[in-house]
């Protein structure tokens, strides 16, 4: 699977300023509705025998980091069916900046997106789409790269103002979180969810993700589509079973 967008690879020998003209022009040409192709309600992470047809193949992105080098790793699940993995070794060219995640990780997990033989349906990253100080986060960025259906699930909020008190939450809770002056969006405007996933219920400790659109799907979509890739743990199943992959194959090398 190779990049439908080159324009928009990002590029790490870019200056900062670059970086972040480039990631206004990403979420310029992001999606932020629905128009993924396929029937969300065939998502799911069960073997459902009443889902007609062919259920839709979804990727799990996510990495492993050791010395400067990153092992990117992409899992493809077709319902509860482990349909391929790939991933790739590579070196890691710029530090972590706050913003700017797809300029040290991007070239890496599209390295592995490379080596793969799928075509997926819809990807989830480890990390944010549109909640993102200009809206163009991991998931979104490498969404409209590839130009495929895409959301990011990260496990702290990056950016924005979540509509509620996150702590305590039940199993299943979700509220909006909404652009405020942090994010280069119109106050107001609902750039993905906080949801949480999973919690014990004698001592509801557990934090919520926070699940962002990354391209070519709705806020609600994308948290809905979340909701349906849990199974039972905190992360969503393809991006659970990617970190796994990754782990195994950090050992390995």
């Amino acid at each position: 699977m190779t990049p439908v967008r080159p324009e928009f690879v990002p590029e790490p020998s870019r200056s900062r300023a670059e970086m972040e003209a480039l990631q206004r022009r990403v979420a310029d040409a992001a999606r932020f509705d629905d128009h993924v192709g396929f029937d969300p309600a065939a998502v799911g992470v069960t073997g459902d025998a009443s889902l007609a047809g062919d259920r839709p193949l979804v990727a799990g992105v996510d990495q492993a980091f050791f010395d400067d080098r990153a092992v990117s790793a992409v899992v493809c699940l077709r319902g509860d069916e482990v349909v391929e993995r790939a991933h790739a070794v590579t070196d890691l060219s710029v530090p972590y900046i706050p913003g700017l995640l797809s300029f040290r990780e991007g070239g890496p997990i599209l390295a592995a997106f490379e080596t793969l033989d799928s075509t997926p349906d819809l990807v989830v990253f480890d990390g944010s789409g549109r909640i993102h100080f200009r809206q163009a986060g991991l998931a979104t960025h490498l969404g409209v790269v590839l130009d495929v259906p895409s959301v990011g699930v990260a496990k702290t909020l990056l950016c924005g103002r979540v509509e509620a008190d996150v702590d305590g939450r039940p199993e299943g809770w979700r509220a909006p979180v909404v652009a405020d002056g942090t994010v280069d969006a119109p106050a107001g405007t609902v750039l993905g969810y906080a949801y949480q996933s999973r919690q014990y219920e004698s001592k509801p400790v557990i934090n919520p993700l926070y699940v962002s659109p990354g391209h070519r799907v709705s806020a609600a979509t994308a948290v809905d589509l979340v909701e349906r890739l849990c199974a039972g743990y905190k992360l969503p199943e393809p991006t659970r079973l990617a970190d796994r992959y990754a782990d195994e194959c950090k050992g390995r090398t």
